[in-house]
């Protein structure tokens, strides 16, 4: 098996690569959906948020208030740490278990937006940084997610840099490229992942 960390700035275009890598043959992790399945309403995980900040972090429906709690923990360290401590070792223990369901010579590929700031390269075989342009990445969020470009900037400068990125990255694949120039590089980047796991897989 291969673990590959595959990361990438906000509006760096990491899902579409990730899509097509899983159209390849990749069993794809995603850390994001797992944390929104963690605090899904009637697991431990959300009785241990609404324990931790109260019934107030609820929508009508009994479901987490994400924005509310949002609010909340980015504006406060401390409860942030909370929040992390309840939610990170739920994720962990769920792509851990999704990790050992794949087979020995899978590619298996574990989508981390924030690889980089948490330090978390050493985990994986392969780390891939998608790369944009930060004019790019602006220019994304701004036209196609519909944010200020305040809040974009904002949400830009709260993640690691560019460089720090690319200093954890064993495979850059650039993402400032028409889709079918991504398209020819993730098929390039498939077949040196695939070489890689066929030789784990055989140890």
């Amino acid at each position: 098996m291969l673990k590959v960390g595959l990361t990438g700035g906000i509006g760096a275009g990491k899902s579409e690569v990730s899509r097509l890598l899983v159209g390849r043959g990749a069993v794809l992790i995603d850390a994001d959906r797992i944390a929104r399945e963690v605090v899904a309403p009637g697991t431990p995980g959300l009785a241990a948020v609404v324990e931790a900040f109260g019934p107030d972090v609820l929508t009508a429906d009994g479901s987490l208030d994400r924005p509310k709690l949002g609010a909340i923990v980015f504006a406060d360290p401390e409860r942030l740490a909370v929040l992390n401590s309840i939610v990170h070792p739920l994720v962990g223990a769920r792509s851990r278990e999704l990790e050992s369901a794949a087979a020995a010579d899978a590619v298996v590929v574990h989508d981390v937006p924030l690889l980089a700031e948490n330090g978390l390269a050493r985990l994986y075989d392969v780390v891939i940084v998608v790369d944009t342009a930060p004019e790019t990445q602006l220019d994304r969020l701004v036209r196609l997610r519909g944010m200020t470009e305040e809040d974009a900037r904002a949400r830009m400068a709260a993640q690691a840099t560019r460089e720090k990125r690319l200093e954890i990255a064993d495979i850059v694949v650039d993402n400032d490229v028409p889709l079918d120039a991504l398209e020819r590089r993730v098929e390039e980047v498939w077949g040196d992942l695939a070489r890689r796991a066929q030789r784990s897989g055989s140890n």
